[in-house]
């Protein structure tokens, strides 16, 4: 009985794991999608369109690490 909930846990850990990188992937596509469609529009401006994309694609994975370290622990 006792292995059973240790394996129900563990199936739910990586199935909360596996959302948050899904849900991370997903934000970090759209972000690259407005600056490749920003930089198309006005491509002068690429150098300041893709420091803003680095930025908020590292504020979208944060808390996707977050969310992967708390399931595993």
């Amino acid at each position: 009985m006792e292995t059973e909930t240790v394996l129900i846990k563990g199936s739910i850990t990586l199935i909360g794991a596996g959302l948050a990188a899904i849900g991370g992937g997903i934000g970090i596509g759209w972000i690259g999608a407005a600056a490749v469609s920003g930089i198309a529009r006005q491509p002068e401006a690429e150098g300041t369109i893709l420091k803003s994309m680095i930025i908020a694609a590292a504020l979208v994975e944060a808390p996707v690490f977050a969310a992967i370290v708390f399931c595993i622990l």
